[in-house]
């Protein structure tokens, strides 16, 4: 494998490299995250144009996108500027109770819901179909169930595990819960508790 760095590949195509101040750029990436300033509908879908140029160095590049796209830039730039206000706002109340108050919740709140959370998965179910739940005993769990529901031996396992399956040795005696992790939550397919009789 031969590997050419982006330093490498900004030297040659451009023939200097921009410096930026350290911690910059992951700020500006954050931010632009954040306000979606250079998504396709503010500075174009920059694929199919670098396509369309007809140029091929640098400097022609960048004067027939500006021709062709004249407000993209600002509009980009004005975008990451009133994310960045709201990143100062934030960052004016933060002090070290608040920051150890972010710490316990990632160490501990969100380690103990991201590894409890088969319970509330069964929970939910026990209450949508009206059965009763138990959590599986040390003993069960090594067989891989997690639980119970109405008697029910289930596995909760992450989506993932549905194209791994057959590669698997694991043999599930039950039911099993598909789960996956979202940005505000879990989402899981009960179907196969759900649609019995």
């Amino acid at each position: 494998m031969i590997k050419i760095s982006n330093e490498e590949l900004e030297l040659e195509l451009l023939g200097k490299k921009k410096e930026f101040p350290k911690y910059l750029s992951p700020i500006l990436n954050l931010a632009n995250r954040f306000a979606q300033a250079t998504r396709p509908e503010v500075v174009g879908q920059m694929t199919e144009l670098i396509k369309q140029c007809p140029h091929k160095t640098y400097e022609e590049w960048k004067k027939w996108y500006l021709t062709n796209n004249p407000n993209a830039i600002n509009n980009a730039t004005t975008k990451i500027m009133n994310m960045l206000t709201n990143f100062k706002n934030v960052i004016s109340k933060v002090d070290e109770r608040v920051v150890r108050e972010w710490v316990e919740d990632l160490v501990l709140v969100k380690t103990f819901i991201g590894l409890r959370f088969q319970e509330v998965i069964l929970k939910r179910i026990a209450s949508l179909t009206g059965k009763e739940y138990r959590m599986a005993t040390p003993e069960e769990e090594s067989k891989g169930i997690d639980g119970f529901i109405d008697g029910v031996p289930v596995s909760i396992k992450p989506i993932t595990y549905k194209l791994e399956k057959g590669r698997l040795i694991e043999k599930i005696k039950g039911k099993v819960i598909y789960y996956k992790k979202v940005e505000d939550g879990i989402e899981f397919d009960a179907s196969e508790i759900l649609t019995e009789k």
